[in-house]
């Protein structure tokens, strides 16, 4: 079917990733390889904001998809103000806007401080017990925004040294993970070992077994009402989708249990500011990397609106993201 052929939507929502915006000059990443334009992100995040406010069927709601301002903001003691800027910039239109957590979130700031920011969305859960995770330190819930259609968020750095207190046993326990794998003194460099185990890195992080039982009994449900859920969170969860060294520490369960449910139909990720994609073949699941706005230069974007239909959805992108479509199994 063309796209052009395609009915009324019944909902649409925008999304972006890495903002990481900071006032600072332009510069390079972790390995001084690529180039990250600070600055100008934020006019990026106005360019989508724009395209959203004017789009003929408006988004119902916008998926942050993590790292919403840069790690230097901490340095420079600049955290709230550039979180003031951004946050400004998504509040300049009515729509909701769904903030997921990623490393430079820890960067700037502690979870106990995340857990009472603007940057905590579980406003937006549903008010259902099964809502959100039982444990009030794991940042996931669900919504749904159209009936039979459900969106999770998942707190890609449960189980991690970032936001943690040293003195925690939730840090020692991440700690002891990650050394089993890298032994370097600068846990922030990927261990030389096979590519898979590159994951293990403290820009990285996992999901506790309380979230994972969690999104299992969400899943169940949503089997046996045969609705649609949209998996968002910051780390990328398959292998096909991104680069190893961006991967969620323990992905592999993870994904054990995606496979073991009829519901599933897409997993969201950022972090990865190459993006990428791959369609489990197994189980029609599409596992999509959304570009990241940090490594977009200013003459060009990076967010996408998504069209949802009753049998796929469909992401028109703009600038380095893609158009694709995501047809429902």
């Amino acid at each position: 079917m063309d796209r052009c052929s395609l009915p009324t939507p019944l909902f649409t929502f925008g999304v972006i990733a890495d903002i990481q915006y900071a006032d600072i000059d332009d510069g390079y990443n972790y390995t001084q390889t690529r180039r990250r334009y600070y600055r100008s992100s934020l006019q990026l995040l106005k360019n989508a904001q724009r395209s959203w406010s004017k789009s003929a069927v408006k988004p119902q709601f916008i998926l942050q998809l993590g790292d919403i301002i840069d790690g230097f903001n901490k340095v420079h003691d600049t955290s709230e103000r550039a979180l003031d800027t951004v946050l400004r910039e998504f509040n300049s239109s009515p729509v909701k806007v769904h903030h997921v957590w990623g490393n430079h979130e820890f960067y700037n700031f502690n979870r106990s401080a995340l857990l009472h920011s603007r940057l905590d969305s579980r406003l937006h859960a549903d008010g259902s017990p099964s809502g959100a995770p039982a444990r009030a330190d794991i940042y996931a819930y669900q919504f749904s925004p159209f009936p039979g259609f459900t969106f999770v968020v998942l707190d890609a750095y449960d189980v991690s040294l970032l936001g943690r207190e040293e003195s925690s046993e939730q840090y020692r326990n991440a700690m002891n993970v990650i050394k089993l794998h890298n032994n370097n003194d600068d846990l922030n460099c990927p261990p030389v070992s096979e590519s898979l185990k590159q994951r293990f890195t403290m820009f990285n992080g996992g999901f506790s077994k309380d979230q994972l039982d969690w999104l299992d009994c969400v899943l169940s449900s949503a089997d046996e009402k045969q609705e649609r859920v949209t998996i968002v969170s910051h780390l990328p969860v398959h292998p096909n989708s991104t680069d190893p060294v961006c991967l969620a520490w323990n992905f592999n369960e993870l994904l054990a249990i995606l496979r073991s449910h009829s519901s599933v139909v897409c997993y969201m990720a950022g972090h990865a500011h190459d993006g990428g994609y791959c369609l489990d073949k197994d189980t029609g699941v599409h596992y999509l990397t959304l570009d990241g706005v940090i490594e977009t230069p200013p003459n060009s974007d990076a967010y996408g609106t998504v069209s949802v239909y009753t049998d796929r959805m469909v992401l028109e992108g703009y600038g380095r993201v893609m158009n694709r479509v995501f047809m429902f199994s």
